[in-house]
């Protein structure tokens, strides 16, 4: 229960990009359109929020909080995104190149993770280091972009986010068992 509790954004956080790589494997183009209008309605929602509140604001307060900017600018991009949503499809490769920076830089923190590990001799740092790994050529494959079409790069980021995540979740169980078992870690 304490390693739940200590976990819990974490194990969401796994949980939600599993959820993400199967919405992506069913139908890639819909998923992302849906989110992208999402967050547009959202965007909106906020843009007129800031922007009525500006008008309510006395004109001292208001001239230095530039909720009107931020309101209007917020309306510019839930507009684009609600109305231009293909636009992020068409994108994608370039979206796809900040996900693989992103597992790359994931990767690189799961290699620290594991160097830890080893230097601790605390031991079971397999799992952590094949997770290292797969992380890194994850984001290898990413990045090359051998991919002719884009629906096989939604795959491929569909696939990886699930793997990930799992051997995320399964790292955490391990390193949690490793600290009950080393005082010091607690």
């Amino acid at each position: 229960m304490k390693f739940l509790k200590q976990h819990t954004s974490s194990i969401i956080l796994c949980l939600f990009e599993i959820l993400v790589g199967i919405l992506l494997l069913i139908n890639p183009e819909k998923f992302t359109t849906a989110i992208v209008s999402a967050f547009g309605i959202v965007l909106i929602a906020v843009g007129l929020i800031c922007t009525i509140s500006y008008f309510r604001m006395d004109a001292v307060r208001a001239a230095a909080s530039q909720t009107l900017f931020k309101g209007l600018f917020a309306l510019i991009a839930g507009i684009f995104c609600v109305t231009q949503s293909d636009w992020f499809i068409i994108a994608f490769p370039v979206l796809a190149i900040l996900y693989g920076v992103a597992v790359l830089i994931a990767g690189l923190v799961k290699i620290q993770w594991t160097v830890n590990i080893i230097r601790l001799k605390l031991g079971k740092w397999g799992l952590p280091a094949l997770s290292a790994v797969l992380s890194l050529i994850c984001s290898i494959i990413i990045l090359k972009n051998p991919f002719g079409a884009a629906h096989i790069l939604w795959i491929f980021t569909g696939i990886s986010l699930i793997v990930e995540a799992t051997l995320d979740i399964a790292s955490l169980f391990v390193i949690s068992a490793i600290s009950k078992e080393e005082p010091f870690l607690r």
